[in-house]
């Protein structure tokens, strides 16, 4: 491994972390999707999301284990209201993203583009 690269240590070998995937959801803002990866993109679908609302979806990731660290933010915001994202879970091989519209009196009414990673842990 050279000093260039990112990548977690287990017992038998270091293994280097890639590049981001990206992925969109294909019908709705519950819509779970996959990304196989330590990083990703997830391009929400165009979505309305009540004032005061919440929607939920899985991220399917054979990466993650039940006890790793999921942090997501949201790059990029093109949508009315005012979002959050959050980790409501994480198991083995997947996690849920729940993005909360804050906004007391607009809904969200367009797409939203979040970012993530995995950080390895364990118990």
């Amino acid at each position: 491994m050279s000093y260039n690269q990112i990548g977690y240590r287990n017992a038998d070998s270091i293994e280097v972390v890639g590049a981001q995937t990206a992925v969109t959801q294909a019908s709705s803002i519950t819509t779970g999707v996959t990304c196989d990866a330590y990083s990703g993109v997830i391009t929400t679908v165009s979505q309305t999301v009540a004032a005061g609302a919440e929607a939920e979806f899985t991220v399917t990731n054979a990466k993650v284990a039940a006890t790793d660290v999921i942090v997501a933010c949201i790059k990029t915001h093109t949508s009315a209201g005012d979002f959050i994202v959050g980790v409501s879970a994480v198991a083995a091989g997947s996690f849920k993203l729940r993005l909360t519209n804050l906004h007391a009196s607009t809904a969200g009414n367009n797409v939203l583009v979040i970012n993530f990673t995995v950080l390895k842990a364990s118990a």
